[in-house]
């Protein structure tokens, strides 16, 4: 019975959510009513909410949730500073007089700004503003212009360093040894974010690559939808200096986290270092733009933590319900074995994705299938990567992607609905061939963070 009622909680969450009330305080505040309701009916231990000040605590002291800000800091300053804008003006005079030249320069201009930001919906949004009114005017089709912009912004949520992935890896980091020592394992081995980092760069470049051959493949059999534009040529120097420094940037935070030479929590201190560095040195950010980055940080941040308290509060009276051994009981029971529970998974946390930012899910669902799933032998990393592209993948499908709203939010008026949705239609298609090859081939999430141990 008390399992059934973990259960209505997560529905009523749902529900809420749905509605519009504020995530932090509908989590918190609907699992408290109900751990209230579940105490004065004899169905709820109280001691379970005793934990939750040494939850808190422990998110608190946790070093690894340090990046968060700092990897948003690094985003928003490279964003107010224009350096990308700069950047994609630059690219898209280098590729403009090639057929495709305008969307391969957009695809990998959203590559990295993804990579930068880690957020879809500041990459979306900002490459919305930069680059639609420039493949519109140059004679792209509308339905492959809004499809390459919605599929090169989700990009944010697997290009590392993501926040996403640095949400997702500590979260899975503390599922996969609850899973061990549920299993008596009480020396349990542990998957950290730079190993979900590595683990995504494969999957991640794969995508690219297929997005960069849709957009090739559509120019060449069908040249009148992604027409060659004329611009003005690029000297040498312009587009070293446009493309190097944030390159460099991405490579030293990346690369110091491959090389063993500084956790995914240092290497955010030099990415928002090195940006505050490179805005500086090109002059484009003066005092108050300087304070609105701060401001914008600090925002994102406080919403972030505020999340992961109230998800807090939710997995500890969600776990007092007995809703885990629930969950645990039915996955057992479920035809298909693990294969079977992790589709099933999967369904659930793509269609959730249509209601849910990742912070949500990542903070609300991964708690409670992740050990469940874990303990069934699934990899950790592989596990992560397939979450995220999954999720990927929900955030760009019609008509409730998030994607899409936010391309519709800036998008001129004469851009239809309907052309956003059939542009996005075959690169839903890859990321889904891509999780198919993930299905099949585990390795090309799990090789590499095996590799460079």
């Amino acid at each position: 019975m008390d399992g059934y009622i973990a259960l209505y909680l997560f529905a009523a969450i749902c529900l809420l959510l749905m509605l519009g009330y504020p995530v932090a305080f509908t989590l918190a505040g609907t699992a408290l009513a109900f751990a209230a309701v579940g105490v004065i009916a004899g169905h709820f231990d109280p001691a379970f909410l005793a934990a939750l000040p040494a939850r808190i605590f422990g998110t608190i002291n946790n070093d690894t949730l340090v990046a968060v800000p700092l990897f948003i800091m690094m985003g928003v300053i490279l964003e107010k500073s224009r350096i990308a804008e700069q950047l994609l003006g630059t690219m898209s005079r280098s590729f403009g007089a090639l057929r495709g030249g305008l969307g391969i320069a957009v695809i990998l201009v959203g590559m990295l700004l993804a990579a930068s930001t880690g957020i879809v919906g500041a990459t979306v949004v900002t490459m919305g503003l930069l680059s639609l009114p420039s493949m519109l005017k140059g004679g792209y089709s509308p339905s492959l212009a809004a499809g390459t912009i919605c599929a090169t912004g989700t990009l944010g949520q697997i290009i590392p360093p993501s926040i996403a992935l640095v949400l997702l890896g500590d979260v899975l980091s503390n599922a996969y040894q609850q899973a061990q020592l549920s299993m008596g394992i009480f020396n349990p081995k542990t998957v950290s974010v730079g190993d979900l980092f590595v683990g995504a760069l494969i999957p991640g470049l794969l995508l690219v690559l297929l997005y960069l051959a849709y957009v090739l493949g559509i120019a060449r059999v069908r040249p009148h939808l992604a027409p060659n534009v004329e611009t003005e040529p690029v000297a040498l120097p312009e587009l070293m200096g446009s493309l190097v420094p944030p390159l460099l940037l991405i490579a030293v935070v990346l690369g110091s986290i491959l090389a063993g030479a500084a956790t995914p929590t240092e290497a955010a201190g030099v990415g928002a270092v090195g940006a505050l560095l490179l805005a500086l040195a090109k002059r484009e950010m003066p005092l108050a733009r300087l304070r609105e980055a701060l401001i914008d940080t600090m925002k994102v941040t406080c919403m972030v933590f505020m999340i992961l308290i109230g998800a807090a509060v939710f997995s500890l009276v969600f776990r007092g319900f007995g809703g885990e051994d629930l969950i645990h009981h039915w996955f057992e029971q479920m035809p298909g074995g693990v294969l079977g529970a992790t589709m099933v998974v999967m369904l659930v946390i793509f269609l959730l994705g249509f209601i849910l930012d990742f912070i949500e899910i990542t903070f609300v669902v991964v708690p409670i299938v992740g050990p469940v799933l874990l303990m069934m032998g699934l990899d950790p990393i592989w596990l992560g990567i397939m979450i995220a592209i999954n999720l990927q993948t929900s955030f760009l499908t019609p008509p409730f992607g998030f994607a899409l709203f936010y391309l519709r939010g800036v998008a001129p008026p004469e851009l239809r609905t309907s052309a956003i949705y059939r542009g996005v239609i075959p690169f839903i298609i890859i990321q889904l061939l891509v999780l198919a090859a993930l299905w099949i081939w585990p390795a090309l999430a799990t090789w590499l963070p095996a590799a460079v141990r």
